[in-house]
């Protein structure tokens, strides 16, 4: 039997080649399909993101998706090209890599767009939005608001915001704060109910001191 083992070697070696032929086939044939769907995709994605970020007041930003073959022939989990989200906040300026180039506040409005669009296929139970209103306010950061509202009917949403338009369209509220005992600091999270919410955005809309005005104001964006 030994022997047997040994003279059907060569056999067996043709058999595994083959094998692995066959399977180089089949990858090279998903990979190319894997491909065409990604370009189809990424057009879409690109087309509906950059209509999201003008009404978010990025209307000059140019976003792209760059689909890379890799250099190397060899099978890849990922299918045969890289993937890079590409963006330019300036007009003229070429697209750079979105981490390179974006600051924090655009990071976290292209975040959102690409969120809004990819909210009926994403599987993220959980998001979170910091300093999402960076650089914005008035209508647009109203537009942010609903954007978010929107998201939160698919998963859960937490956003960290210094804007009142934002804030009251959120549907739970919890007020982050600070105090200084002189030797430790310590942070505070308090959840609001109705009527500390319209106290904190009219503190939001008014400063310091809080007017009937401030406070009618407040009351009538959390209940429209």
């Amino acid at each position: 039997e030994e022997l047997q083992g040994l003279g059907d070697g060569g056999q067996r070696v043709a058999q595994r080649e083959a094998g692995m032929a066959e399977l180089a086939r089949r990858y090279a044939t998903d990979a190319a399909q894997l491909g065409k769907q990604r370009r189809s995709a990424a057009k879409k994605l690109v087309k509906n993101t950059s209509a999201v970020l003008a009404s978010l007041a990025m209307a000059g930003c140019q976003f792209e998706i760059a689909l890379t073959p890799l250099k190397s022939t060899d099978p890849h989990p990922h299918g045969s090209e890289d993937i890079e989200f590409l963006i330019s906040t300036n007009p003229g300026a070429p697209p750079r890599p979105l981490g390179k180039i974006a600051s924090g506040g655009e990071l976290s409005r292209i975040s959102l767009a690409i969120a809004v669009v990819a909210a009926d296929t994403t599987t993220a139970p959980s998001m979170v939005f910091d300093e999402v209103d960076v650089g914005i306010g008035g209508a647009v950061a109203e537009v942010v608001g609903k954007l978010l509202q929107t998201l939160a009917q698919r998963a859960q949403v937490l956003c960290v915001t210094h804007l009142a338009q934002v804030a009251a369209q959120g549907t739970h509220h919890l007020q982050v704060s600070k105090s200084s005992s002189g030797t430790s600091v310590e942070t505070r999270l308090q959840r609001l109910e109705k009527e500390e919410k319209v106290q904190e955005i009219a503190r939001m809309l008014g400063g310091v001191k809080i007017t009937p005005q401030t406070l009618a104001h407040a009351r009538e964006m959390l209940e429209s």
